[in-house]
């Protein structure tokens, strides 16, 4: 394997994450091509343009450039209006590959981030007779299962999901329960799928100064400090965790916390901080219940929404806080939650999808079945009324990330990647 198209359509690896649609896959798409191009296999991002001002292709570092590929406005687009633009992505991104052909530069095979790039990636394999490597990130069953009350999603995604499953040569999984779902819910064939757990960047993402990260985010060092960080969208719980603080400042929901902790306990005193923006048809309206919630629980002075931060700039924030709160309705992995861990924080996080292999249940966080306020709120103030405790999941939480490296997530896909080389197509079903 020499050289890779890496397709993500819909959101560009160059975007800061928590902003419009961007979250996750930004790192994961930025992240995982820079550790295969230091590697030595060449990878060439197609994402679709959305300003004139942008370059054609952008350098990101040697062997790894982003490529803008024009698609219906230049401008931006909601998600939902996306699958209208595929059909004309696509054909942008075949011109591409024939030019690099021209320049010399042969493409080994396809990867596709998400079912909008899968739809893409799934017509270029057979123009270009390449295999086709598949990463969901979500899928539509699972978001189905999650969240039975969310019709946002287009109708023919799941069917989508389903072609391209059938057809991709391999399909990459961030854990083995995104692998179960992938078998149980699309049928995949269990020999294709690879797990590859995401990585961390630990240059940035380590444990660190708590007084220096609390000034650095401006906030004092004498209150319990609660970190949301994601998208406002229904998806991400947001609401959950600004419930669960009520419980705690007000004794809502839990009354033992106070009767154990006493009355002038600290935890009356603890801040949510929550970092992202609105994301996707529903974060507008879903940032204003939020605002709502925040007042009609009595919030006003303990709950900061911080706009989307430069993607490094979150482990100061992560250092800065006591606990993460990662209250999903469903995670294929859970980066938000990898990242705190890394920098010694505990996270307490539904026990939904990959969260389930990323915290430790009473080493490195808790997990909580369901989404009851309350019960986060009992996880967080065990975790804050016992010092030795918080500082026995900072180490062990620490540790456990050490484990996930974009160069080990880098040496799989490669591996993986010159398996497919040698082998022929799968044909579509």
């Amino acid at each position: 394997m020499r050289s890779l198209a890496v397709l993500s359509l819909h959101t560009s690896p160059l975007a800061q994450p928590g902003t419009g649609d961007g979250g996750g896959m930004n790192v994961y798409v930025r992240q995982l091509s820079s550790a295969l191009a230091r590697a030595g296999v060449t990878c060439d991002v197609f994402t679709r343009a959305w300003h004139p001002a942008q370059p054609a292709t952008v350098a990101v570092e040697p062997g790894f450039r982003v490529h803008h590929v024009p698609a219906g406005p230049l401008a931006p687009l909601p998600k939902e209006d996306l699958p209208g633009v595929v059909g004309e992505f696509t054909e942008g991104v075949g011109c591409r590959l024939r030019q690099l052909a021209v320049d010399g530069i042969d493409i080994d095979a396809i990867h596709a981030n998400y079912w909008l790039s899968g739809v893409a990636g799934h017509v270029l394999k057979h123009e270009f007779d390449l295999p086709l490597i598949s990463t969901f990130h979500t899928l539509d069953r699972v978001k189905a299962e999650a969240s039975p009350e969310d019709a946002s999603e287009p109708a023919q995604r799941a069917l989508a999901e389903a072609e391209v499953i059938g057809c991709s040569d391999a399909l990459l999984a961030s854990c083995s329960v995104e692998a179960e779902q992938l078998v149980e819910l699309y049928q995949a064939d269990r020999a294709r799928i690879e797990t590859v757990p995401p990585g961390v960047d630990h240059a940035f993402f380590a444990p660190g100064d708590y007084r220096q990260a609390r000034r650095a985010v401006g906030f004092p060092a004498d209150a319990p400090l609660l970190l949301f960080v994601g998208r406002i969208q229904p998806l991400k719980a947001l609401g959950v965790a600004v419930e669960a603080l009520a419980s705690m400042v007000h004794g809502r929901a839990g009354d033992g916390l106070y009767r154990r902790a006493g009355g002038s306990s600290p935890l009356r005193r603890a801040i949510l901080v929550a970092v992202g923006g609105p994301s996707g048809p529903q974060g507008e309206a879903e940032l204003t219940r939020i605002r709502r919630l925040i007042d009609e629980l009595d919030l006003v002075d303990r709950v900061r929404l911080v706009p989307p931060q430069r993607h490094e700039m979150l482990s100061t924030y992560y250092r800065a806080a006591d606990v993460v709160l990662v209250p999903s309705r469903s995670e294929s992995f859970g980066l938000v939650a990898l990242e705190a861990s890394a920098c010694g924080t505990p996270v307490v996080a539904s026990a939904v999808g990959g969260l389930t292999t990323l915290v430790d249940h009473g080493r490195t966080g808790y997990l909580v079945d369901g989404r009851e306020p309350a019960v986060f709120a009992e996880h967080v103030a065990h975790i804050l009324r016992e010092p030795q405790l918080a500082r026995s999941m900072s180490v062990a939480s620490a540790l456990r990330a050490g484990c996930y490296t974009w160069a080990a997530a880098g040496a799989r896909l490669r591996a993986r990647y010159g398996q497919l080389t040698e082998r022929s197509l799968v044909q579509c079903r």
